[in-house]
């Protein structure tokens, strides 16, 4: 007598809920990871570095908005934010000298990367217990400059590792979106970590993370010796500037002035709103999705569309969305244009660093960076401290940031043409000969 074949037991809604969540963890998680781990591409191994280095100051940014932003009164946080925008000033100024020989020499380069890392994982352990002390400003400010100091030998390493079939906008997108991934899979532990622990949680977890940065280094293949020009002459080598940056420079530095300005408008405006943790939670979501989005998008404009083109488009469409944003405080519209504003501040770094690392000469790269990365970071912060400072209404921030979009647009397409007239007098063409989507030669030394 044949048996009845067992029919299959039905899952619980939890039990497929748990088993979905498993398999998006696997496939957006582990499986890239494991992919990174194995790939034979050094800027996948770099990657690896780079994600947890991330990952780290995502939590870190954690505790420390829970801290400085969220549980103490307005007046009071106004000026903690103020003395926090203040040190991010200082990280570059200090780190950015002291690590320019090396950036300009291949070999050390690794072993800085790990002692950034690794220094950060001490310095958070030393932090966790010390939130509520007078000691929490120095050791954020040592960690800032630890962590500045990892993005200027990424500048490098980018170069060193980058094929030749990929190009440095691919690989700076690439890494792009791996620092994006490292952030939002940060952003659930350290909450988790904030709200069972309190703020020193995130700290422990960021000493952790810090830690396998510093591990993931050990993989670094060298990034071989790069050929030192015959002589780097005039500002480039004494001051790091490059005449044909200057243009590009002046629309990117506006829109991280911009960036700063309307991070801490937006975050001060949803606070005095007191509106629930979500929307700022939305918000912020938007605003990473708009970078990430951007690093996806970028390689494929690398053929179609001149660098200078992208900063201009970014500066339009941000005070676009700045205008319209002005007359609506609404969560999804302030969402609709974090997304925007994001997409278009990563669209230009990602520009201005594809031209950076063109035009710079191979032995004076850190002067060149360290040059324009100070004045980016000062203008971060001097945007941020208007709203900060200032008592100004999210319209009158929206109204002013669009003035100020429209006149940055105005002022880089008047001097594009000027520059232009200078080169080829009488004609408004674009330069030379080639197309807009030509590539430009290879810039000698200024």
């Amino acid at each position: 007598m044949g048996t009845t074949p067992r029919k299959p037991r039905r899952l619980a809604l939890w039990q497929l809920a748990l088993l979905g969540a498993v398999r998006a963890v696997q496939g957006l998680i582990v499986y890239p990871l494991r992919r990174m781990w194995r790939s034979p591409d050094p800027i996948d191994t770099y990657g690896l570095n780079h994600l947890t280095s991330v990952a780290g100051d995502a939590l870190l940014a954690i505790s420390l908005a829970d801290s400085i932003f969220f549980h103490v009164p307005v007046a009071e946080s106004r000026l903690r934010v103020a003395l926090f925008l203040g040190l991010t000033v200082l990280p570059l100024a200090l780190a950015g000298p002291l690590i320019v020989p090396i950036l300009d020499r291949a070999g050390p380069r690794r072993s800085v990367t790990f002692a950034a890392a690794a220094g950060r994982c001490l310095l958070a352990l030393f932090l966790a217990p010390q939130l509520d002390s007078n000691l929490l400003f120095p050791i954020v400010l040592l960690m800032l400059v630890l962590s500045k100091i990892h993005g200027i030998v990424k500048n490098g390493l980018t170069m060193a590792y980058a094929s030749k079939d990929e190009g440095l906008m691919r690989a700076n997108a690439r890494l792009g979106r791996i620092a994006v991934a490292g952030a939002i899979g940060a952003a659930p532990v350290g909450f988790v970590a904030l709200k069972v622990f309190g703020g020193a949680g995130p700290i422990y977890t960021a000493a952790l993370v810090y830690g396998t940065s510093a591990l993931c280094t050990i993989r670094l293949p060298h990034p071989g010796r790069l050929a030192e020009p015959p002589h780097v002459r005039g500002s480039v080598a004494t001051r790091g500037r490059i005449p044909r940056l200057a243009l590009p420079a002046m629309g990117a530095i506006g829109i991280r002035a911009a960036g700063g300005f309307l991070l801490f408008l937006m975050a001060f405006a949803l606070r005095d709103a007191q509106v629930a943790p979500w929307i700022f939670a939305l918000v912020a979501g938007a605003g990473i999705t708009g970078t990430f989005l951007a690093d996806i998008i970028a390689p494929t404009l690398r053929t179609q569309t001149r660098e200078e083109a992208v900063v201009i488009a970014c500066v339009c469409s941000a005070g676009i969305g700045a205008l319209v944003a002005a007359e609506l405080f609404r969560a999804p519209l302030l969402a609709i244009y974090a997304l925007t504003a994001g997409a278009a501040s990563e669209f230009a770094r990602l520009a201005f660093a594809s031209l950076m690392q063109r035009y710079a000469p191979e032995g004076a790269l850190g002067r060149v960076f360290v040059r324009y990365e100070v004045l980016f970071q000062g203008a971060w912060v001097i945007g941020a401290f208007v709203p900060v400072l200032l008592p100004i209404s999210f319209r009158e921030g929206m109204v002013g940031l669009t003035v100020f979009y429209g006149a940055l647009a105005g002022t880089y397409v008047w001097r594009a043409r000027a520059r232009r007239r200078e080169v080829h007098p009488g004609s408004d063409e674009a330069e030379g000969p080639r197309g807009p989507g030509a590539e430009p030669p290879p810039a000698g030394p200024a």
